[in-house]
């Protein structure tokens, strides 16, 4: 019995699929990065020094965005393919994300180097981290198979929660991670159960078979595909930060390190819309009748209460996560038009969103460090007498937040604008008048940060009370003389403190990058658009 059992065994071969691996080459290329700084600084007793480690990420990213550009060009040429077995689609749809996310990701280290590992972080934990989850994301962007999804969902989750609770000495940063993890678990086996159950309705997790299967067949009873459905919606929704499903957004953004933040704002919800865009437009377009108001009421929600709910912080972070949650609105709509006008729509609203973002949180990162507090939180308030302080960065801030609230001559007017467009073609006039009127509450807040920055520092206790300097030492004051000679003991500090600080050479690079990429394209917006239109997905 054994003897027929070897025999039998020893017949039997595996059959490997052919891979093209200049098809997945960016994510070898950061995951392969990852893997040098990590064994590099095992090899090495310095590990104090930071800007190798961060100098082998930007190369990689910079690579790895060329790739996949190059990726692209072969796609306009020959056409879109299916690459390892049809679980990776290779089209123009994939290789614009794995841009995006090469671009995000270079700004994310370029800032990090500045301000993050001036705060006292050390070795090259962090930036192989970033590499590792934009590595997961790629594989997101470029999944044709929900089971490759769920992998690189992992991979990017997996080391987000890490950098959200990075700062171990920082209550904030461990209570926003513990929020993060327990969370991001409970979705992944939302997103999970989910495939199960589309996986028993159609027979199949490869996004092309599924289309396939409900192209040719008609189900009396499709009970289990829509609880699939919407369950991948609901896990999905999470990544996005999409009402309801958004009540770790505010949290965890706050206690992040700045950097972090602006990494998970440009990279996790740029992967997480990958995901979500492809598996509803490919395999469940015709579906759409079923899917399509569940997705309308998430935009419409998300929108509403992004907007208000961002009026009432008072916290930088905190309303610029508010903020988050109503772009996720507006990006939605253009999934909900069921459209490839509308996907692209959605593609330019990502990129533009990814880029402005990052850079509103470097230069936050700066202002708080400029304060003495090195990735901490910032009041509004905080950013009073900016302009006075440095005024190009000032300007620079002031423009990334009018490019978040619409205004002309940036990314974000026309990102706004087509998404809107996209709901007018398809009818939903309704639709695109929740985006405009949720667009003008937005602008309040963007323009009360932008007024801050330019406002002066007022009276003395207004001042000290924006900063991010200990004032529980004018708790015990026990006249009106002591508390004001304290209060002007803080406001000598805090100028010392602001008239030392340089800011660093690194994080100015990466924030110049962003802001010249949200004025520019804002102006000649053809390229970007056309890159955008061009993204079509694997059919």
């Amino acid at each position: 019995m054994h003897v027929i059992m070897l025999t039998v065994a020893s017949t039997l071969k595996i059959q490997l699929p052919y891979i093209d691996y200049s098809s997945i080459a960016p994510e070898l290329i950061l995951s392969g990065a990852a893997l040098v700084s990590l064994v590099g600084s095992s090899l090495t007793h310095k590990r104090e020094l930071t800007w190798p480690y961060t100098a082998v990420g930007v190369v990689a990213s910079a690579v790895a965005g060329f790739w996949s550009y190059h990726l692209f060009d072969e796609v306009r040429s020959h056409g879109a393919t299916a690459q390892v077995a049809g679980a990776i689609a290779q089209d123009g749809f994939s290789t614009f994300l794995m841009v995006l996310i090469s671009v995000s990701l270079l700004l994310s280290l370029l800032v990090a180097q500045g301000v993050f590992y001036r705060a006292g972080t050390r070795g090259p934990e962090f930036s192989s981290l970033l590499l590792l989850s934009s590595t997961g994301a790629m594989f997101m962007a470029s999944a044709n198979d929900l089971i490759v999804v769920f992998l690189g969902l992992e991979i990017l989750s997996i080391a987000l929660y890490v950098l959200v609770g990075f700062e171990r000495s920082k209550a904030p940063s461990q209570e926003g991670a513990m929020k993060y993890f327990i969370l991001g678990s409970f979705s992944s086996a939302i997103f999970l159960y989910g495939i199960a159950l589309v996986y028993g309705a159609t027979g199949s997790t490869n996004l092309a078979e599924i289309s396939s299967f409900l192209a040719r067949n008609t189900l009396t009873s499709n009970g289990v595909l829509l609880a699939g459905m919407t369950l991948i919606l609901v896990g999905l929704g999470f990544k996005v930060a999409a009402v309801p499903f958004h009540f770790w957004t505010p949290d965890v953004y706050q206690g992040a390190a700045t950097s972090v933040t602006g990494f998970m704002a440009g990279v996790a919800k740029a992967a997480g819309f990958a995901a979500l865009l492809r598996i509803f437009y490919v395999p469940f377009s015709t579906l759409s009748l079923d899917w399509r108001p569940e997705v309308m009421a998430l935009s419409v929600a998300s929108m509403v209460i992004g907007a208000v709910l961002a009026v009432t912080q008072r916290d930088v972070k905190r309303m610029l996560a508010y903020s988050s949650i109503n772009h996720a609105g507006f990006i939605l709509i253009g999934l909900s038009s069921v459209s490839a006008q509308g996907i692209s729509d959605s593609l330019y609203y990502l990129f533009a969103y990814s880029v402005m973002i990052i850079g509103t949180f470097g230069v936050v990162s700066l202002v708080s460090a400029s304060q003495g507090n090195f990735e901490g939180t910032l009041p509004v308030s905080g950013l009073r007498g900016l302009s006075r302080r440095s005024p190009v960065l000032a300007l620079t801030l002031a423009v990334f937040l009018v490019a978040q609230a619409g205004a002309p001559f940036t990314t974000g007017f026309l990102a706004k604008f087509s998404v809107i467009s996209a709901a007018v073609q398809n009818r939903d006039y309704w639709l695109a008048v929740v985006a405009m009127m949720t667009a003008v509450v937005a602008v309040f807040f963007y323009l009360r940060m932008a007024f801050a920055i330019y406002a002066d520092r007022g009276e003395l206790a207004t001042a000290s009370s924006g900063s991010a300097m200990d004032v529980s030492a004018i708790e015990g004051a026990t006249s009106d003389g002591d508390e004001q000679g304290q209060l002007g003991d803080l406001m000598v500090a805090e100028e010392s403190v602001v008239d030392t600080y340089r800011p660093p050479v690194a994080t100015l690079v990466g924030i110049g990058i962003a802001m010249a990429f949200t004025i520019f394209f804002g102006v000649f917006s053809s390229p970007l658009v056309s890159f955008a239109h061009q993204a079509t997905l694997l059919h």
